[in-house]
């Protein structure tokens, strides 16, 4: 157990990103508290409905000539945008860490350098994909399809992996030639600005990117504004179905990056050590506040102690403590709301009469932060409540199963389906039930996201996908030209 970091500096950004400058806003500001200590970590604007419509008119303005730009052009600007936000890597990843409790470890690379390297990764999928494509006709003539900017991207975005879950976004709207009103969680609000600093000294024409930090009712705003052709969510299912109602009112494109409840399903012929050297990153990154976590760890009867005992042993070891100790593997989570609706978890599977093999409260020594103990539950039923929500914290669940179709359809009896492993000795078998799984990821013996392959949900983890060339596609519209 580490040390907790001592009171930070605080940062104030009173000021919004709007038009290429920075304005003072009318929806006052808000106090950040960071994670680990309690104290004060800064000021930043909060943004009104007003400031929604200022911000997404300069995107309008900006909309033509951005989408006019030449290719080659706007990928030189992707590329100076990425150099600008790697020169800040390091600060940027200690800054996320204070904010919502991320180990250093993990935000160097999630928050640090992810949004350079997906700026980098769309900079050269437009130089080299083509701007169209002809087609023979079936009337034996000839069509054009090609892809036209959609517009103004309304992005809305989390406190879990704020950088990184903005640039899905960021990236590839501004690839595919749009223009992007960004409206991050207030639980992160000063990281944001970095994007804001960034696209300014890298040159962005003004309006191209907007940065409007505010709460629910500037989202809602941002949503329904009548000048935005496209919205793009990550958060939680319940926001995710209220955006998607108005869209499809509108009849809005829409991209949900929604919650998950993932499985591991562990075969009788696995690796235990291999499963539980990877336990920490697949079922607990980030403290457990990740959407594709594998939090649901089935094992076969036949080694289910063996398994519950290895996972105890595993998460009961974890080093908790100061976000910005390397050494450091969970921190605290970004609130006291998350971390007392988290403990509210662990009491309702106490309720239920599940045990505990390890953790379950909040860490002795730690008096200050939004700690809570990683913890294991044991002998769980698919149907209790710890199985079937996503706490987003750092709690898992062990449960068995019979046989591998047991285990496929305990991994299905999810209201979520979003990422999921399989771990086994024979690659094939893992493939075979990989394929039998609702879930728009999974992994073989391994899960991480790939920026060249498409990430998204199905059911309530999601509509659309992100990342790769398929994470591009939704910010164009295709348009047939026939000859």
């Amino acid at each position: 157990m580490t040390t907790q970091t001592t009171a930070p500096t605080p940062t104030d950004r009173p000021e919004l990103y709007i038009d290429g400058r920075w304005q003072a806003g009318s929806g006052g500001t808000v106090e950040l508290i960071e994670a680990a200590t309690e104290h004060t970590l800064g000021t930043s604007a909060a943004a009104s409905e007003a400031d929604i419509d200022l911000a997404v008119a300069a995107a309008a303005r900006a909309r033509p000539g951005w989408a006019a730009t030449a290719v080659a052009d706007r990928a030189a600007a992707l590329d100076r945008f990425a150099a600008e936000l790697k020169a800040r890597a390091s600060a940027t990843a200690a800054l996320c860490s204070r904010e919502n409790g991320m180990p250093i470890s993990l935000s160097i690379g999630a928050n640090g350098f992810a949004p350079s390297m997906m700026l980098s990764y769309y900079a050269e999928l437009i130089r080299s994909r083509p701007e169209s494509q002809t087609r023979p006709s079936t009337l034996g003539s000839r069509t054009v399809v090609l892809g036209d900017p959609i517009g103004v991207i309304g992005a809305i975005t989390p406190w879990n992996y704020p950088q990184a879950l903005a640039m899905m976004k960021i990236a590839p709207a501004l690839a595919a030639g749009c223009t992007v009103v960004l409206k991050p969680s207030p639980e992160t609000a000063l990281d944001a600005y970095v994007f804001a600093d960034a696209a300014h000294a890298a040159g962005l024409p003004a309006g191209v990117l907007n940065i409007v930090p505010g709460g629910r009712e500037a989202g809602a705003r941002l949503v329904e504004h009548p000048q935005v052709n496209k919205v793009a969510f990550t958060g939680s299912t319940a926001a995710g179905r209220a955006i998607g109602e108005v869209c499809g009112r509108l009849l809005r494109p829409v991209t949900l990056e929604l919650g998950g409840k993932s499985a591991a399903i562990v075969l009788d012929d696995a690796d235990l050590d291999a499963f539980t050297a990877a336990l920490p990153e697949l079922s607990l990154a980030n403290n457990g506040q990740t959407c594709h976590a594998c939090t649901r760890i089935l094992a076969p009867r036949s080694r289910y102690d063996e398994v519950l005992e290895a996972v105890t042993a595993t998460v009961g070891a974890l080093t908790v403590g100061d976000p910005l100790d390397r050494a450091t593997q969970i921190g605290p989570l970004v609130s006291r709301a998350q971390r007392d609706r988290v403990l509210g978890y662990i009491q309702a599977g106490r309720d239920e009469g599940l045990q505990i093999t390890t953790g379950g409260g909040r860490p002795a020594g730690l008096d200050r932060g939004w700690f809570v103990e990683p913890t294991v539950f044991a002998g769980v039923d698919n149907g209790s409540r710890i199985a079937q929500e996503e706490i987003f914290g750092p709690v898992l669940t062990v449960q068995s199963y019979d046989d591998d179709q047991d285990a496929v359809a305990i991994a299905n009896d999810s209201p979520y389906g979003l990422g999921g492993s399989v771990w086994t000795a024979d690659e094939q078998r893992g493939e075979a039930l990989a394929r039998q799984v609702q879930t728009g990821t999974i992994g073989v013996n391994h899960y991480a996201l790939d920026f060249a392959a498409p990430f998204g949900g199905v059911k309530a983890s999601g509509l659309g996908r992100e990342l790769g060339p398929e994470g591009l596609a939704p910010y164009l519209q295709t348009k047939s030209i026939y000859f």
